[in-house]
């Protein structure tokens, strides 16, 4: 059994992790902490009341290589860098949900701060599994993309060498309010969120870069993202929409259904995706439709799996020698 942990265990994406980890035939959770420390996890989560009793430390470096082989980091950025870099000195492998490993130094710097830990970040491997996967079986530092880039590059890197790239990308993408975190802001209280959808930081959100980088390293080529992320009155779940240019008269089902042969968390949908199939799971359905030149792509993920945990998890069976799918949900959820 190989000892793993979760450093910032109060957090949404921190609470799908234990509940994943506590039913693992490979992993053992045996260290859980936050910031604060000094609770038990079923207190922070009443959901886990009967599941698992188990006490939450404060954060402590010392703490998780003393406890684990490998650590979960579901911390913000900078704060994570910052944790991650005594323990990769040591010897232990990182999986880190934040954005602090998974950019170029100049990406990141540029649309985050300055970073803190640049000796171990070429090191790291994004953790986008259908293109990373034999790398990340040869690593101690997984790097897990954003919810909307990950279900926007599974959506719209099959179709890359089949479009006019001089042609911008246009990403219309709509996620669940748990994908703000649990801190309270202005925008995620019930009386503006409910009954209600609007877009944030539209043309300046900074998964816009990350998405322009990934199709860049994948394929060789330079293409101009305009992002707009919604949010909706939704707990969880995610659809993202891609608009682009096509250069070639292509069957875009037949290229995607050819493309994720393979890939068993992947499902190919013949008509439009909704949130509601993917819930509760680690799939991310996709669907895609022309009209003449002009390319559709439609996929969902529920952002706290898919988009976060399940992906971090899946990761970590790689980088620990088992079947990436082992312990991860795939029954939807319909509430």
């Amino acid at each position: 059994m190989v000892k793993v942990g979760v450093v910032g265990a109060s957090g949404y994406t921190g609470l799908e992790l234990v509940k994943m980890l506590t039913s693992h035939p490979g992993f053992e959770l045996t260290y859980l902490a936050t910031t604060q420390g000094d609770t038990l996890i079923e207190s922070l989560h009443p959901s886990l009341e009967g599941v698992i009793t188990m006490p939450v430390e404060k954060a402590d470096v010392n703490g998780v290589l003393n406890a684990c082989d490998l650590v979960f980091l579901a911390l913000p950025h900078k704060a994570s860098m910052g944790f991650a870099k005594g323990l990769l000195e040591n010897g232990l492998k990182v999986v880190d949900l934040s954005a602090d490993y998974r950019l170029q130094l100049d990406t990141y710097e540029e649309n985050y701060c300055p970073h803190e830990d640049k000796e171990h970040l070429d090191e790291a491997v994004y953790a986008l599994i259908e293109y990373y996967r034999e790398e990340l079986k040869g690593t101690d530092l997984a790097a897990g993309p954003g919810c909307y880039p990950t279900a926007t590059l599974l959506g719209i890197l099959p179709f890359i060498p089949y479009l006019d790239t001089s042609a911008p990308l246009f990403v219309d993408a709509k996620s669940g309010v748990s994908g703000a975190g649990k801190k309270l802001s202005e925008t995620t209280h019930f009386v503006t969120v409910n009954d209600n959808i609007f877009a944030y930081n539209p043309l300046k959100h900074r998964h816009a870069p990350e998405i322009s980088e990934k199709i860049e390293k994948v394929h060789g080529v330079k293409m101009h993202v305009n992002f707009v992320p919604h949010l909706i009155p939704a707990t969880r779940g995610e659809l993202v929409s891609v608009y682009a240019t096509l250069k070639a008269d292509i069957d875009p089902l037949m290229v995607l259904k050819e493309h994720y042969a393979n890939d068993p968390f992947i499902r190919i949908r013949d008509k439009p995706v909704d949130i509601k199939s993917t819930a509760g799971t680690h799939f991310c359905d996709i669907y895609a439709a022309k009209n003449g030149n002009a390319l559709f792509v439609s996929s969902a993920i529920d952002n706290l799996l898919r988009g976060a945990s399940s992906q971090a998890l899946a990761a970590a069976n790689l980088m620990c020698g088992y079947e990436e799918g082992m312990g991860i949900p795939v029954i939807a959820y319909v509430p």
